[in-house]
């Protein structure tokens, strides 16, 4: 890697780091969803980065790609809260998450996720196959009690591309392919009280620009245009809404899905509705890897 590039990743995760702090601090009873993730995202902007993906914080037994839009006036109450962030610097990207337990029940389901977390992180080195990673990811999350998530995993960071090969298990899958020096991946253990398996809810608020072609009404093209300035990265309905009103979001996010220009990202939920705890540091594969988003 790139001496420039290397300090890109590092920025970005200093950013990321002190981003998820923040935002950890704003949670608390009362607070509105919104308004946490307004303010972590506008604390970014602050220290110099840009978002890799909206803030998102999803709730219970959501494990991930819960994004308030507009109009969203869900407030914290007695939940188990999962805040993921992610940053980049000129497309380098640093992706971390976090759980706090606003309902005091859930301590040892927060502590499974953030040790398997640390278990993984200890063994990440060159030659280390993602079999191996799962392993430990599983066996700590088990010894809790509780079910890893195993149709969620971690993942390469490319360059403007928050997933990207290789795709890191939380259970032993049998991947005998091994890290490489200079890789750089996002680790994320999910513990479940339920099944251990998410599924699709909706509406997704949450889109990715996959094709920039096949609409020509001049609204629609207008929010394209926007969209492309994304790079590739995932954006927020309501980061539309803010710029070109509500009304006008949906009509135009409605005509780029119809002509297959949008990936969505719905929210996942334990398709059992077990509570579900989440942790995540990016990390640089080296003899001494990086982690480069711990604070």
């Amino acid at each position: 890697m790139e001496p420039e590039t290397l300090q890109k990743y590092i920025q970005a995760g200093k950013i990321a780091a002190e981003a998820l702090e923040y935002g950890k601090s704003l949670i608390k009873p009362g607070a509105k969803v919104k308004d946490v993730l307004e303010k972590v995202e506008a604390k970014i902007a602050e220290l110099g980065g840009k978002p890799a993906f909206p803030a998102q914080i999803s709730l219970n037994e959501f494990a991930a790609h819960s994004c308030s839009d507009l109009n969203d006036v869900t407030v914290l109450d007695n939940q188990i809260v999962k805040l993921d962030v992610g940053v980049h610097i000129d497309g380098c990207i640093a992706d971390t998450a976090l759980t706090v337990d606003l309902s005091g029940k859930y301590e040892e389901l927060v502590k499974a996720s953030r040790e398997a977390l640390d278990n993984a992180l200890k063994i990440v080195k060159p030659g280390v196959t993602l079999a191996e990673i799962g392993k430990v990811i599983h066996e700590t999350i088990t010894s809790y009690g509780f079910s890893p998530v195993k149709n969620l995993s971690g993942h390469g960071l490319g360059e403007y591309e928050i997933h990207t090969k290789p795709s890191v298990p939380n259970f032993d899958n049998g991947n005998k392919n091994v890290l490489t020096e200079g890789q750089v991946i996002a680790i994320e253990p999910f513990a479940s009280t339920g099944s251990g398996m998410v599924q699709e809810s909706s509406p997704a608020t949450v889109f990715t620009l996959i094709k920039d072609s096949g609409v020509r009404d001049p609204i629609t093209r207008t929010v394209l245009l926007e969209l492309k300035k994304q790079k590739g990265l995932p954006f927020a309905k309501r980061w539309l809404e803010q710029k070109f009103g509500v009304n006008k979001t949906n009509f135009a996010l409605k005509h780029l899905i119809t002509a297959e220009c949008l990936h969505p990202h719905p929210p996942l939920f334990d398709s059992a509705r077990g509570m579900v705890s989440q942790a995540e540091h990016s990390v640089i594969v080296g003899e001494k890897s990086i982690v480069f988003t711990r604070s």
